[in-house]
Parts: C-alpha cells; structure tokens; sequence
C-alpha cells in the first residue's frame, strides 16, 4: 500500500479526526488545515472533523479553530499540516491520538508520526492537500470553503506566485482551486493588505536596512516595535519587503522576543539558507527558513555567516 492510500484508509477507518498545524501560523499551514477539514467534512459528514490550535485573529478569514476538550483525543485519528518537527506543533495534545499522520511539504529533518507523506518540492502543504484530493476524487468532495482555504494557503507560500517554488503544476493546482469556486482576487486582495502600522514599519525597513555585499540585515528591538505599536506576530507582513531591493540576494530579519533573545527570519532569491538556519537552532525551506539568536554576539555571527553564503554564490555564479 502506498503512502497515500494508506493516509486514506486511516481516516476511512476512524471517527474522529483531529487537524493540528505549527505554532506562529502562515497561510499555508492554516490553509492546507482547514482545507483539508473541509474536504473531510464534505465528504464523511458522519465524522467528527476538528482543527486545533491558537486563533489567529489576522488569519481567521481562512479558517476558525475549534475548542476541544482532551479526552476527544482518545481513539482519534491526528493529523499534523505544515509542520517539520513535533516541537513547533501547535497544542502539545497531538501525540494523545491513537495513530498521528504527518503531511509537509518542508525538508524531512525531523521524522515524527506513524505515517509521513513528505514532498519537499511542493510550493506549500495546500497545494500537496489538493493532491490527495484528486488522488481519491472519485470518493471525495472538494467544497468551495475548502478551494478558498487551499487556495490561500499556496499564494501565501509562493508570494502570490512569485517565488521559485511555484511550479506549472502550481498554477495546475490554482487553476483547479478557482474553478472549484476559490475566490482568486478577493483572496489575493486580502493577503496583499497590511495593518497602518505594518505600513509605516514598512517605510522604517527601507530606510534602517543594512546591506553588505548583497547580503541585507534588519535588527528590531522592542522600541521600534513599541513606535509603530505592532506586535513580534506583526512583523511577518514586512519580511519580503528587503527582497524587493535589486541589490539584496539575501536577508535576514532579527526580531526581538519577550525574554531577549530574537526570532531570525531568514530568505533568499538565490543562495541555499537553511543549513545556516540549523547552525542557530532553526531550519526550512533552501530559500525561506527561520532561525533563533540568543544576543547580539550571534546576530553578529549570522550577519557574517549569511553574507559569506551570498559571496560564495556570486563566485560561483561568476565562474559559471
């Protein structure tokens, strides 16, 4: 039996069905949770099909999460979206099921569960979801609350179809998803927008971003964020900003954290980041991951670290 088929049977075989997703979620790991929710709904409406985790009040457009008591977890079915490791999932009640399922489409460092149907190619877990869709379409129904969440999740991980891992079986995928009724512009309206302060910590980043041999830095204490009154969750709508730059190939972001240590926001248009990501206890995608740094001293390392990254690959570049 194959991995997918497998992943069927078990949700044919269990009743109640339990969605989890990683902690800070993006659109993607919302997204590829709801919309698979909302595909099991449709489908088996004699199951109990719940999604968990923190609500995101910016987020709940794509999807609301549900309040569950523990004991539901007792001869449930978990499947975790979106997440490469068992640390970052969001409620630790995830391995309380009798069988956990991984879905991800992020490098499988870290193994966890009992099944993983892992596809590192992907543009984003939403659109691995719609595959197990039309793998079984003949006994699953595709509802337009599940193309819209779906469709959301794949824009929000390709930057609305801007970053290298949007592949023509991407498009394939969005095609598909508006003809199921995903509402395209509206969706790609709402995640254009940002917050005022958002805004105006936009025009902070032009102005405050250090670049150095190709390589752009952008360090944000908690004064910054107290100026411009926006939250560390508040700061993602600015992390492509640098990338828009023609000078910069890759940056990093540091973001301060309640206890002093920083959130490293790591993205690349060329140069493969995430073996540096693991070097400060992070990990991701080759060209999207995310890092921690304990003080300024290993800010500083990362700084050296990246820009070296990107000198080596305009060498080669060159040589090529």
């Amino acid at each position: 039996m194959d991995t997918l088929a497998a992943i069927y049977a078990q949700i044919e075989k269990y009743s109640r069905i339990i969605i989890h997703r990683h902690q800070r979620p993006d659109p993607d790991a919302i997204g590829s949770q709801v919309g698979l929710a909302e595909i099991l709904k449709a489908s088996f409406p004699y199951k109990e099909i719940y999604v968990v985790g923190k609500e995101i009040p910016s987020l709940s457009w794509i999807g609301t999460m549900d309040e569950i008591e523990s004991d539901e977890y007792a001869n449930a079915l978990v499947i975790v979206t979106d997440t490469a490791n068992a640390p970052r999932i969001d409620d630790r009640r995830f391995d309380n099921g009798s069988q956990l399922i991984k879905i991800d489409h992020h490098p499988n460092d870290e193994p966890y569960g009992d099944l993983m149907w892992v596809q590192d190619q992907a543009s984003s877990t939403s659109e691995m979801i719609y595959d197990f869709y039309q793998h079984f379409a003949a006994k699953l129904t595709l509802p337009k609350t599940a193309a819209n969440a779906l469709y959301a999740g794949i824009i929000g991980d390709t930057g609305r179809f801007l970053y290298p891992a949007t592949s023509a079986r991407t498009m394939l995928v969005a095609g598909a998803l508006m003809a199921a009724g995903a509402e395209a512009a509206k969706i790609g309206q709402r995640e254009n927008e940002m917050s005022l302060p958002a805004a105006r910590l936009s025009a902070y980043v032009y102005q405050n971003l250090q670049i150095q041999a190709g390589a752009g830095y952008l360090i944000l204490e908690q004064d910054v964020l107290d100026q411009f009154g926006i939250t560390e969750a508040g700061t993602s709508a600015i992390v492509s900003l640098p990338g828009r730059i023609s000078d910069v190939l890759a940056w990093a972001i540091f973001v301060v954290q309640g206890d002093g240590h920083y959130r490293i926001r790591l993205r690349s248009k060329g140069p493969v980041i995430n073996e540096l990501a693991k070097a400060h206890h992070g990990g991701g995608h080759p060209l999207a991951s995310g890092a921690q740094a304990a003080d300024h001293a290993e800010i500083k390392q990362v700084i050296a670290e990246l820009t070296q990254l990107v000198k080596e690959y305009w060498s080669i570049k060159q040589k090529g």
